[in-house]
């Protein structure tokens, strides 16, 4: 695997293009917007999205899908997960069966209720091998060479020591997993808690409050991540639990920034109009509580997070309620409804 296709161009695909490119010849990165690969082509940084780092050498920016795919060994997929399908149809042409295709993204389709690599396979059809690429990062620190774990995971037990092996390094550590489906639950539900954990914040309800939402997202996201087919363990790792302690407490987390925002009295349009950035979890909320339906399982900080982002209930009115629900036992099955 010598050449590296990375597309998407913002924070995070910059910053994956930043650590991985000391492990191949050439990394070529896809960016959408002309103007901003003009600029990475230019001054070697990514202003919009990652400023003050600068490119490696053998990164080459562009806009054009066919340059980019040409001649790749591995394909590495950082785009937001609601352009994943037409992006991955436009992608379709310039791709073969022999390129390693993995998918960093983190959320769920709208509609289909799918998973990413779920959409993948969808487009490219059986013959191809698909891993995915979650865990605690932050995408500034990634690129600053700060120590970093997380996780691929696919079906493909030779994948998953390719990519494991490819990516790691002295600053980059990847671990395997054979659990696509919990590693994918969880990358994509810790975005909804962690709204909830900017509410907490931006409110000042405190450490004690934060590190319960904390604790009961990890068993919300766990109860449908097992629902789907995936092992509870997984979600004790670095695409569950890792991933989640990151989003809420961490000052970098799109999430928690939009929850703190909203305790404010902020619509959500204004908070979303104010950056280019995207919060998955605006998006995934509304999709996991579709899934969950789906499956039979109630996630109960999720629904109040909904109704605070699209129905107008106010942050201090959601934690009212999820404070007021019915006492139980700490100890259910993930299986059963709350």
């Amino acid at each position: 695997m010598k050449n590296l296709a990375i597309i998407g161009g913002g924070s995070w695909g910059t910053a994956l293009a930043c650590v991985l490119a000391q492990r191949f010849e050439e990394v070529r990165l896809w960016v959408h917007e002309p103007e901003i690969a003009e600029q990475m082509k230019s001054a070697r940084v990514n202003e919009v999205f990652l400023p003050g780092i600068t490119l490696p050498p053998n990164v080459t920016p562009g806009t054009a899908l066919e340059a980019a795919l040409d001649g790749a060994s591995l394909v590495l997929s950082v785009m937001p997960s609601h352009v994943v399908r037409p992006l991955y149809t436009r992608m379709a042409p310039f791709l073969t069966p022999e390129m390693r295709l993995v998918s960093a993204t983190k959320g769920l389709e709208a509609g289909s209720l799918s998973r990413v690599s779920e959409v993948i396979r969808d487009i490219t059809g059986p013959d191809y091998r698909i891993a995915v690429l979650s865990g605690p990062t932050f995408a500034r620190e990634v690129a600053s060479g700060s120590p970093t774990a997380l996780v691929a995971a696919s079906d493909d037990e030779e994948l998953v020591a390719e990519v494991q092996i490819r990516f790691s390094g002295p600053t980059f550590r990847v671990y395997a997993s054979d659990d696509p489906a919990g590693v994918e639950i969880g990358g994509a539900l810790k975005n909804v808690i962690a709204i909830g954990a900017g509410i907490c914040d931006g409110l000042r309800l405190g450490h004690n409050a934060v590190a319960a939402l904390i604790t009961r997202g990890l068993a919300e996201l766990t109860r449908l991540a097992v629902a789907v087919g995936a092992k509870p363990e997984t979600l004790a790792g670095l695409a569950g639990l890792g991933d989640l302690v990151l989003t809420c407490t961490g000052d970098l987390s799109r999430n928690r920034q939009v929850g703190l925002q909203l305790a404010t009295g902020l619509q959500l349009g204004q908070i979303l109009a104010a950056t280019p950035m995207v919060a998955e979890g605006v998006k995934t909320t509304s999709i996991a509580l579709q899934l969950a339906e789906r499956h039979g399982v109630e996630l109960p900080i999720a629904q109040e997070m909904h109704a605070v982002l699209n129905l107008g209930r106010s942050p201090v009115e959601a934690i009212r309620r999820l404070m007021g629900r019915t006492l139980r036992s700490e100890r259910e099955l993930p299986s059963e409804r709350e």
